[in-house]
């Protein structure tokens, strides 16, 4: 089945996995999802991603992060620019979410990196998703 928006398909699938309690979920490949998984990692959001291939299809299986009271590191996700509405946002502009606490992922001119990384880089772009 075709997915219209892929980010908001791997966020959903991610927030589904973590709201029962799954150590890991699989996701459809894409070379902008395995950008965002890398940041999501260093930011401590996932412990970990592996990219496999079965037949046709290749996938990324997701490790979640929790934490040692089984509570999970990601609380909450919340995608910003969607296909039918984009959000932009200049250099001087860069949102800081949840007063620092959440993080901000942008797709930019330099490529995908959280809003922070571009605040520092002195680039804007596309305000794709929140996490926290």
């Amino acid at each position: 089945m075709p997915v219209t928006d892929p980010i908001s398909d791997m966020l959903t699938r991610i927030r589904n996995a973590v709201m029962v309690g799954h150590r890991q979920v699989a996701i459809p490949h894409s070379k902008m999802k395995d950008s965002l998984l890398q940041l999501l990692q260093r930011e401590g959001f996932i412990s970990g991603f592996e990219t496999t291939t079965e037949g046709p299809a290749t996938n990324i299986n997701v490790n979640l992060r929790y934490y040692d009271t089984d509570e999970p590191v990601i609380t909450g996700l919340k995608r910003v620019s969607k296909p039918g509405r984009r959000i932009y946002v200049g250099k001087n502009e860069m949102p800081r979410f949840l007063g620092g606490r959440g993080v901000a992922f942008m797709s930019t001119p330099a490529g995908i990196m959280t809003g922070s990384d571009a605040r520092r880089a002195g680039v804007g772009g596309e305000l794709l998703f929140y996490v926290w």
